[in-house]
């Protein structure tokens, strides 16, 4: 096919935080949720990763079930299950406790109904 670009699991991203992002960490660029690949400055030019599981940092004390939609919570930098005011990143494949720094998401963009 003439006009394939690439599998789009990985895409170019401007780092839009003040201080920055280490890799390992979530980015939000507009309605593009990914994991940096790298290390990168703000205004830089970094890899995210857009699909798989990655284990993530969530928000402290949460407990979160197996199966359970997962939100980016962009001004704390974390994973949520809170709707609102939050961006739908993909579903928790593990159960994570409230004691857990991170929870196991696999990204995926799921419609917010359960249909």
């Amino acid at each position: 096919m003439r006009n394939f670009i690439q599998p789009g699991d990985s895409l170019a991203v401007a780092v839009p935080y003040a201080g920055g992002v280490t890799a390992g960490q979530g980015v939000l660029v507009g309605a593009l949720f990914g994991i940096a690949a790298t290390d990168g400055a703000q205004n830089a030019t970094i890899e995210a990763q857009t699909q798989g599981v990655f284990d993530i940092t969530k928000e402290p004390a949460l407990a979160i079930t197996a199966g359970a939609r997962v939100f980016w919570d962009n001004t704390n930098r974390r994973i949520t299950t809170t709707a609102t005011g939050n961006f739908q990143v993909g579903i928790a494949t593990l159960a994570a406790l409230a004691a857990d720094t991170t929870v196991r998401v696999w990204l995926n963009r799921v419609p917010p109904s359960g249909s």
